[in-house]
């Protein structure tokens, strides 16, 4: 059983980890919150898929996916493909989450975001008083509440705003180009990049717009997979230079 004292610390702990993340879930938050609003939807929506999804990128995806005609198989295969990364993280975790039982393993799996893996498997849990169980626990509750903070604020924003939104759709688009050009900066090679935006093209070619993203994300699947150690070793090579 944790003491209050333990249980202070390890908060105060938990706490002081997970700020640093507290401004970008904010405003990536009032972000999606303001663009549900500009797809038409009540301000309650954001907040309750903040609260039960609770994947940023997903949320953005799934928000554009409601207006359409509804495809159940497209939207778990597109959710499979965009999440797949927690795959790793999770096993990843397996040693960490050793011990821990009931209620606190199944919300850490839920809750389970790049963010709170980065600080759950690099934060020193053997700290005196820290509780390593409620650390990572609490950790994941406090990203999940600034997410819902944020994605509250834009739903609300969206309502009070004294101008049109019309076309604030756009700015889903605007962020993944954001990411792009910063994550296109950071490599060493860019012949993922690239592959990203040829079998995009292709798939959208073949198959229209309204059916190319799956095949698209399937097919750079594939040839990640296929190329995998070439890839590896050509990285290697390149900053081994």
């Amino acid at each position: 059983m944790t003491t209050d004292c333990c249980f202070k610390t390890t908060a105060k702990y938990a706490f002081t980890q997970s700020l640093p993340i507290l401004s970008g879930f904010l405003f990536l938050g009032m972000a999606y919150g303001v663009y549900m609003h500009s797809l038409g939807f009540s301000p309650w929506h954001p907040i309750i898929m903040a609260v039960l999804i609770f994947a940023g990128s997903v949320e953005f995806i799934v928000a554009g996916l409601l207006i359409m005609a509804f495809n159940p198989s497209s939207v778990f295969l597109l959710v499979v493909m965009i999440s797949a990364r927690q795959i790793f993280y999770a096993i990843s975790m397996l040693d960490k989450f050793r011990g821990i039982t009931g209620w606190k393993r199944w919300y850490l799996i839920a809750g389970m975001v790049d963010e709170s893996f980065a600080i759950n498997y690099t934060a020193d849990t053997d700290k005196a008083g820290v509780d390593k169980a409620w650390f990572m626990v609490l950790v994941t509750l406090f990203l999940h509440i600034y997410w819902v903070a944020g994605s509250a604020l834009g739903a609300v924003m969206g309502v009070v705003l004294p101008f049109d939104l019309k076309g604030a759709e756009f700015a889903m688009t605007a962020l993944f180009l954001v990411i792009f050009v910063e994550q296109w900066g950071r490599e060493a090679m860019h012949e993922s990049s690239l592959l990203g935006i040829g079998m995009t093209a292709l798939a959208l070619v073949v198959f229209g717009k309204s059916n190319f993203l799956i095949p698209a994300m399937l097919g750079i699947f594939v040839y990640l997979t296929v190329r995998r150690s070439a890839l590896h070793d050509k990285l290697t090579n390149k900053v081994a230079k």
